[in-house]
């Protein structure tokens, strides 16, 4: 399929495929450039598909060295053959066994896709349609089959074979090679296959489940890293235990498996019972690991293995329903972190993310519905549409009907359709039985794209002692859905009183539940027996993925900073009069107006430098200012990234000149510090006492740059020294300099860390951190065949809100190039960084029009690959 000449395919034309393939028995005989594969099949007509269709394979760059029916070869005429498909037109019309043997080239395959090798070792990725870049199959979704696979390999480079399922036999295959036989039990599709082979360490430990059996744990790592594999080894153990406890999910195989390796396209992949992972997923130690990496690895952990049934034991009928695996399981990793750290501190990072990624792709030309109705490469959906808002559907859902009627409702869904390849409409059906709703009306949140924005108008009437509650809700058009329906909203409300209680909710003279739910164009509550004026609270635990305006004044909102029950609220609340406060600065720049007045917030934030302050998580939340990004999502319009940054340094400066006594004293607190540990409350800590250090070196100011360096160069930990360097780096000074230089000669042999070094550099807001990005490509730290390198520093510039925006065009034309250079060795890497592009509409002029040239010149380019082809024509709409 050439880019120019894109071959959508369509929900609409969904039928099931014409064969069914119930056993797959693989022979995979490894080498560098010759692998050969044989792949036994035991095929049937599938009964829902079409009487006497032919059989046509999926693949893939593949050479083909033979077929055979029921052990009889066939003559090249009765086959049709290209690297991309193979179809046999006369197929037999029962069961037969058909054998297909192929030949590839791990070692050649830089788009990390189907098999390849990497730093010696040999790992597959085959979601979601790499399976056909090993060999000839029906590969998709909705075809499952039994798995036997045999792996062949040499014992002095891949003393380790492994694959999905259960090892059932090892042995001496003669030359100096050895095998390994695996069988999953479990019918999948092709995307879960796996295979590694490599010479690997390994960390190993026992888990008993809950109704007693023993499963055996292996983390395998590269050697000399086992030391830093033991708290991926605990999140697996506290996940699989939480499942059980959660949701009645208990692990289905004698042995759980997770492999780190350093070249892979996503963060980890699912595979049944063989679960592969980005190294920088798995790895960890106080000394090269932070907080944030600790707490990835923990959510990353735990969202694999829960897609063990949702994704694995029930998956998706088609690519289409990929947020019924993805959205699902996003929900729950979100719901094991909250029970594991801090529930309204997880609440907050979750709606910061869903804002910063997810409400930006909707509101730009690659908007598109959680489910989507056509695609042309399904590798660009995976997106923050399908995962993050995904989760966000299935969370308002539990809201509206309750949580004894959504547990209700996934116990069903679990023995209802297990071992099946599902639909978002079945999954959906099985809560509106449990609950007796007609959830119809609710699906529009996974046919309509578009972040709704509700506008709200409150009302107090003292003689009548009511207070109204009126909702309008819009959603803008998109591309390809100009117009849109009102869809079902939960609002979830509280009525602050004056003296910071909640009020009761009366309506019609019977107790009011809080939930409101917005179902038309305008809905209006009117609450009764309201002695006197309250402040809404609205929206509470963000309980829908919703742009609000409300009529509530600076006064209102800082009243509910100072007193909302609600935790998510009461740090939105500062939020909202930070970023009134951010968007009217931004306006008297550009107008060349007196900046507005010292800000208002200074008490809120300052609340969360005080002494007696024990959420120390939750404050450090209370205490980050709304970033550039949120402002610019705010403006909406007409976007000029530089006032951003200049108006937020302002603010900062000013918060600076209020709080420095607190922030100064809550750090020499806060760094009282003992042994290092990746607790919840420690890291709490330690993110409270960050914060207080970025408001002292606010604009550079000496003082807080001094505290910094000190940090730096004192650090016993790796959270505190990352901290310290991200704070030198934002302005130049001899400082940073030397910060920078002293990491690379400590770290310089280790990859991860050289990634965060690589990131701090493209992301700081300094005019010449484009020709520090372009001088460290060019460097002996950069390797733009490894995923992991690009997106720390290509990506990172790529999400730097001021130098990938310079007025210039040079950072979109530096980005441009680098993807065009890109997709010629990894194109699903390549579309990712130019995803870089998704807000470019929302730009002033000047800007927009450099931006338009450069996506332009990327979509001119001959030979593209159908990712980069679809993200450049999407983006140029």
């Amino acid at each position: 399929m050439r880019a120019e000449d894109p071959q959508l395919v369509r929900l609409a034309d969904y039928r099931p495929s014409d064969f069914l393939i119930d056993t797959v028995d693989l022979d995979v005989r490894l080498d560098p450039v010759a692998t050969r594969v044989t792949a036994t099949l035991k095929v049937r007509p599938n009964p829902d598909g079409r009487e006497g269709a032919a059989l046509v394979l999926d693949g893939d760059e593949l050479k083909l060295v033979s077929v055979a029916i029921d052990g009889v070869p066939l003559d090249d005429d009765a086959i049709e053959a290209a690297p991309e498909r193979l179809t046999l037109a006369n197929p037999p019309r029962g069961p037969f066994e058909l054998t297909v043997v192929t030949e590839i080239d791990p070692t050649a395959n830089t788009r990390l896709m189907g098999l390849y090798r990497s730093n010696g070792a040999y790992t597959t990725q085959c979601e979601a349609e790499g399976f056909r870049r090993i060999t000839y199959f029906l590969d998709r979704p909705d075809v499952l089959a039994v798995y036997t696979t045999r792996v062949e390999g040499p014992k002095a480079e891949t003393p380790v074979l492994l694959s999905n399922g259960n090892l059932v036999e090892t042995g001496d295959a003669g030359d100096g090679r050895h095998f390994a036989v695996w069988r999953d039990p479990h019918p999948k599709p092709s995307y879960l296959f796996a295979l590694v082979a490599g010479d690997l360490g390994v960390v190993e430990d026992r888990f008993v489940t809950a109704s007693g059996r023993d499963v055996a744990l292996k983390v395998f790592v590269e050697h000399g890293r086992e030391d830093r594999a033991a708290y991926a080894m605990d999140a697996i153990k506290r996940s699989m235990r939480w499942d059980e406890e959660a949701f009645g999910r208990e692990y289905d195989l004698d042995v759980f498996m997770v492999v780190a390796v350093s070249h892979f396209n996503m963060g980890a992949m699912e595979n049944k019972g063989l679960n592969v992972f980005n190294d920088k997923y798995v790895l960890a130690s106080p000394e090269t690991a932070t907080d944030g990496d600790y707490a990835n690895i923990e959510a990353i952990i735990a969202h694999e293995y829960f897609h063990n049934w949702t994704g694995n034991r029930i998956t998706c009928r088609d690519w289409f329903q990929l947020c019924l695996k993805e959205g699902l399981t996003v929900f729950r990793d979100q719901e094991f972190t909250s029970d594991t750290r801090s529930r309204p501190v997880k609440r907050i990072m979750d709606a910061r993310n869903l804002r910063a990624s997810q409400f930006a792709e909707d509101s730009g030309p690659l908007a598109h519905p959680v489910r989507p109705e056509a695609y042309a490469e399904i590798n660009n959906f995976y997106t923050p549409t399908v995962y993050e808002k995904g989760a966000e559907v299935i969370r308002m859902l539990k809201v509206l009907i309750g949580p004894d009627a959504f547990k209700a409702g996934m116990d069903l869904y679990f023995d209802r359709h297990d071992g099946e390849a599902c639909t978002i409409e079945q999954f959906v059906a099985c809560f509106a039985e449990v609950s007796g709703r007609d959830l119809g009306r609710f699906m529009l949140w996974y046919r309509q794209a578009g972040t709704p924005t509700v506008e709200i108008r409150t009302a107090y009437d003292a003689a009548a002692k009511t207070f109204a509650i009126e909702a309008a809700q819009t959603v803008p058009p998109t591309p390809g859905q100009p117009v849109k329906q009102p869809a079902v909203i939960p609002m979830v409300v509280g009525l602050v009183g004056p003296d910071g209680a909640d009020l009761p909710l009366t309506v019609g003279g019977a107790a009011a539940s809080p939930v409101i739910e917005l179902t038309e164009p305008v809905t209006r509550v009117t609450f009764e027996n309201v002695a006197a004026r309250p402040v809404a609270s609205l929206f509470r635990n963000f309980s829908a993925p919703v742009k609000v305006a409300a009529d509530l004044t600076d006064d209102d909102y800082l009243f509910l900073a100072a007193h909302d029950a609600d935790p998510f609220n009461r740090w939105q609340a500062g939020q909202t009069v930070a970023l009134r406060n951010l968007v009217a600065r931004v306006a008297a720049l550009r107008a060349s107006r007196p900046q507005p007045e010292e800000p208002r917030i200074a008490d809120a934030i300052g609340r969360a430098f005080a002494p007696d302050e024990t959420d120390h998580a939750y404050a450090a939340q209370v205490a980050g200012l709304p970033s550039e990004g949120d402002v610019a999502r705010e403006i909406g319009d007409e976007v000029d990234p530089d006032a951003i940054h200049a108006a937020r340094r302002a603010l900062k400066r000013d918060l600076a000149a209020r709080l420095g006594d607190a922030a100064a004293a809550a750090y020499e607190r806060l760094s009282e510090t003992g042994a290092y540990s990746p607790d919840a409350a420690s890291a709490g800590r330690r993110a409270l006492k960050i914060a207080a250090l970025d408001l002292l070196a606010a604009d550079g100011a000496a003082e807080g740059v001094a505290r910094a360096k000190a940090l730096y160069d004192g650090a016993t930990n790796m959270t505190d020294r990352i901290m310290a360097l991200q704070i030198l780096s934002l302005h130049e000074s001899d400082a940073r300099a030397a910060a920078l230089a002293a990491f690379e000669a400590d770290y310089g042999d280790d990859p991860l860390l050289m990634d965060k070094w690589l990131l701090i550099q493209a992301a700081t807001p300094l005019p010449a951190t484009l020709d520090r990005v372009k001088a460290l490509m060019a460097g002996p730290r950069f390797d733009i065949r490894n995923p992991n390198r690009v997106r720390s520093l290509v990506g990172a510039f790529g999400g730097n809100p001021t130098q990938f925006n310079r007025a210039d065009g040079a950072g979109y034309a530096f980005v441009a190039e680098t993807a065009l250079v890109l997709d010629r060795i990894n194109p699903q890497v390549a579309a990712r960084i130019l995803g870089a592009f998704k807000t470019w509409r929302a730009l002033e002029p000047g800007r927009r029009a450099r931006a338009e040239d450069a996506l332009r010149g990327v979509a001119a380019a001959p030979g593209l690959s159908p990712d980069v082809g679809d993200i450049a024509r999407r983006a140029l709409g």
